[in-house]
């Protein structure tokens, strides 16, 4: 532990934001992932489709808006809204669910391209220090500049890490998000679907 916040420390001013930035990604990484676990099932919404085919429209909304998951709440919409127009209800409510889909993407999207900038303003700043310390002592101490060198490389290659480390789950999150959507238009098709049947055979 102590050598890490030796490693900090000597990476310069920069390394608080840097610090700052991979604690925050860190929360909002975990934030996501008991988000999509938490809304990953699809079991209350085939029971729900199930209650449709059998006539319990009633019985099926409840238990949508009961649920916690984006796809159900767009389902319930549509069931509320079947008359006089389902499928735009069920557009109308796919669009509302789309900032839930992708919160806070766009700070680990932020992170992913800051992280490496803000290493190299480090880098660039402790070189400066670096050329600082050469003008003053020379070359006769070349310990001295190559040290200053080191730690200036410090900061670049943290943001590089936080970089990298960050952009593999925005990637996940981001690709998640578009398979719920894709999810969602299944879904609502196969509510217009049962629905269509259920009106032609009355």
């Amino acid at each position: 532990m102590h050598e890490v916040l030796a490693i900090l420390i000597k990476g310069g001013p920069v390394m608080a934001p840097l610090l700052f930035c991979s604690v925050l990604a860190l929360t909002v990484v975990i934030e996501r992932w008991l988000f999509w676990r938490r809304v990953g099932s699809r079991a209350a919404v085939e029971e729900m489709l199930a209650l449709v085919e059998g006539g319990e429209i009633t019985k099926a909304a409840d238990l949508a808006r009961q649920s916690d998951s984006p796809l159900a709440r767009v389902l319930a919409s549509g069931l509320a809204h079947r008359n006089p127009s389902l499928a735009k209800a069920l557009e109308v409510a796919a669009q509302r669910e789309i900032p839930a889909l992708k919160r806070r993407l766009a700070i680990l999207d932020t992170i992913v391209t800051l992280a490496p900038l803000l290493g190299l303003l480090g880098t660039i700043t402790g070189m400066i220090g670096s050329f600082n310390i050469m003008s003053e002592v020379g070359l006769g101490q070349p310990h001295a500049v190559t040290g200053g060198v080191a730690e200036a490389l410090i900061a670049t290659a943290t943001g590089l890490l936080i970089a990298i480390l960050t952009l593999v789950p925005y990637n996940y999150f981001n690709r998640r998000a578009e398979e719920e959507m894709e999810e969602i238009e299944y879904y609502a098709s196969r509510l217009e679907l049962v629905l269509g049947e259920q009106a032609s055979k009355s």
